[in-house]
């Protein structure tokens, strides 16, 4: 006995000592209302905000006022309780589950999965498939019908019907899209599908059709039509003229023939960057000279395919393509840069991050079970605590209206006995009350067996993802980023951003007062005939003369030989933000031709409007800017009241050492 006294106090004095080298190790560098901020917090945040840190003394000092100003709000959130509301308790607790499971696996499967993945992403597979939706929790007898269902497409199929017919008939595939391709989902690899369909239909020989998998959706089968390397990613820019699938045939002609007399200029030696900006109609992309997000292998990133064959089919970077045709209008491609799939230690941490969000992650989870029950010095009670079940579970519990009201015991069932941590009969009797949605009617022992080793495995990892705070420094972080981050967005919603909205008087009373903030420059009401020569110039101005002559009349002469002559621009332009305007004046009426950047422009100047006063409605999103500077300035003075903040210089300066 005097034994283990004396281990205990030693244990206790070296965790003391561990205590007091962790507090010595890590100190504090603010407080706020008593509150510590450890070094190791500061310097964490301060690290992922800053990629190339500076840690001279106004860096630091800079970032530190943004600190204060950020815990100042965390700070009277909590004092006003935003952190028990139970919508934000709830969605933070969604959070938690997500950045648990990459803690909650086997580390040694895991990484057998991020191999896996890197393999597939070499291959890209087409594929076509038909679908039986069915969802996870549906009833035994809907999940049966279902079941009956794809069997019935596939038994029609193995007879020799084609797969593209049968997944259009009437009792085909429930997938929406397979009016417009008949089932086929073109080319993929890993990530790009739910990894129970992926995964089937990297087994499936090129050629043949899958037995049916479950996903979430329901079930599919899968006919595999190719397989070949995987072509990497691309970037590119592409060069738009729109024509969707409901355009009239005369607009889509049009569309084409802009189409390829931009693809003649860029032959001839005209500049891409030039064009896109002048001509392109895919306005999130003309400012970026027509450059789209990298697509390709084991992105997920995914052009319609015709798009995808055109830029993959560029020989080198630079090359644009002939215009192509999609359903949302006629595109050049050019191509900007290619990569192949790189070596797998350059991407195992992208395709770890990519694994632990992933599907296939669970697969783990069982062998990690298994490593924390040794961990934890696992012990089962053996059956007999299951007796009770066995003999009052019955059929209601399929329908949900069982209940355990009967249960008068408490045994335990399982220990996990190096932490002290039963699990007993009315933990099992909860979980099962719970857990009722497509249980499959067997035998009632059966039922229970199975339940119970769901529930074993299922409490297990909840008492682990309990502990992790505790286990994981970096997960503890990541957690109180999530939660400060929640609830400061609530408080800012309600003080700050929803206030100045929801407040039309406060807001009228404020641009009121700020008027002379929100002023019209000097303007041109005109109408602007932006010209590709001279000559189109010269033609514009001789035909305004006559007052006949609209816009329209001048564009559709001028245009007749091609959509690019003649661009017209009109309403009230700003010199300042258009450019060929610019430090030049007009007169009333036509004005002569003139050359800017190597177009030609004809003014039609209705009148010229002097610097005035905007209304309200006009410059409303900036007022409503304004106003939310403003109502948060007034808020975080009268907070900084109520909190009190400490910083330790001494602990700040020297961050880095």
């Amino acid at each position: 006995m005097r034994k283990i006294v004396g281990i205990v106090i030693i244990s206790f004095f070296v965790l003391l000592g561990n205590l007091v080298i962790a507090q010595t190790q890590d100190p504090t560098v603010m407080e706020i209302d008593g509150n510590p901020v450890s070094r190791s917090e500061f310097l964490q945040i301060y690290l992922k905000n800053n990629p190339n840190p500076k840690f001279d003394k106004v860096s630091l000092d800079e970032y530190m006022l943004m600190f204060k100003r950020f815990k100042l709000k965390v700070a009277e959130a909590e004092a006003l309780g935003y952190d028990t509301i139970p919508k934000l308790k709830k969605e933070l607790e969604g959070y938690r589950k997500q950045l648990a499971n990459p803690y909650l696996i086997d580390s040694a499967a895991n990484i057998l999965l991020v191999q896996e993945a890197y393999n597939r992403m070499k291959t890209e597979i087409r594929a076509s498939h038909i679908l039986i939706k069915c969802d996870l929790n549906a009833s035994p007898k809907d999940t049966l019908n279902a079941w009956n269902k794809v069997m019935s497409c596939k038994a029609r199929i193995d007879k020799g019907e084609d797969f593209a017919s049968v997944a259009k008939s009437k009792t085909g595939s429930e997938d929406p899209s397979v009016v417009n391709n008949g089932g086929d989902l073109g080319y993929f690899t890993a990530f790009q599908m739910v990894y129970p369909f992926e995964d089937k239909a990297y087994n499936t020989p090129d050629g043949k059709i899958s037995d049916p998998v479950r996903t979430r959706f329901g079930y599919h089968i899968i006919k595999v039509t190719d397989k070949r390397p995987a072509r990497g990613t691309i970037r590119v820019a592409h060069l738009m003229i729109q024509a969707s699938k409901n355009e009239t045939e005369e607009n889509v002609l049009n569309a084409e023939k802009r189409i390829n007399e931009l693809y003649e200029k860029l032959v001839s030696g005209e500049s891409w960057d030039a064009l896109v900006q002048a001509f392109t109609e895919d306005a999130a992309t003309q400012k970026k000279n027509g450059e789209l997000p990298m697509f390709g292998s084991g992105t997920t990133q995914r052009m319609v395919s015709v798009f995808e064959d055109a830029a993959f089919a560029l020989k080198k970077d630079g090359d644009f393509s002939k215009p192509i045709k999609t359903d949302y209008g006629f595109h050049i491609i050019k191509r900007l840069e290619l990569k192949d799939i790189a070596a797998f230690e350059t991407m195992k941490k992208e395709i770890q991050s990519k694994v632990n969000k992933d599907d296939r992650a669970k697969k783990t989870q069982a062998s990690f079970v298994e490593k924390l029950k040794k961990q934890y010095g696992y012990k089962s009670m053996g059956t007999a605590p299951l007796v009770w079940f066995d003999k009052n579970l019955d059929t209601t519990y399929y329908n949900g209206k069982w209940s355990a009201d009967k249960l008068n015991t408490d045994l335990t069932i399982f220990e996990l006995g190096l932490v002290n941590k039963k699990f007993t009969q009315k933990d099992f009797a909860n979980y099962l009350v719970k857990n009722y949605r497509g249980v499959k009617k067997e035998d009632i022992k059966s039922v229970v067996f199975k339940q119970e080793q769901n529930w074993e495995k299922l409490a297990i990892l909840e008492y682990e993802e309990s502990v992790l705070e505790a286990k994981y420094p970096d997960y503890k972080a990541l957690l109180k980023e999530y939660h400060d981050g929640i609830i400061l967005y609530e408080v800012m919603s309600d003080q700050v951003w929803n206030k100045a909205i929801k407040d039309t008087a406060g807001l009228r009373s404020y641009f009121e007062q700020n008027r002379d903030n929100y002023m019209w420059p000097r303007r041109y009401d005109a109408v602007v005939y932006e010209c590709s020569s001279l000559k189109y110039a010269s033609a514009a101005y001789k035909m305004l003369k006559k007052k006949k002559n609209t816009s329209k009349n001048i564009l559709d002469k001028l245009n007749a030989t091609s959509e690019l002559n003649v661009k017209v621009k009109m309403n009230k332009l700003d010199p300042e933000q258009y450019k060929p305007l610019k430090d030049r004046e007009f007169l009333r009426g036509r004005n002569k031709p003139f050359e800017f950047e190597g177009k030609f422009y004809v003014v039609e100047l209705k009148a010229e409007l002097p610097i005035m006063r905007k209304e309200l409605t006009e410059t409303k999103g900036a007022v409503t800017s304004d106003y939310q500077n403003f109502l948060e300035k007034k808020w975080m003075e009268e907070i900084t009241k109520n909190h009190v903040i400490k910083v330790y210089d001494d602990i700040l300066y020297n961050l880095n050492k």
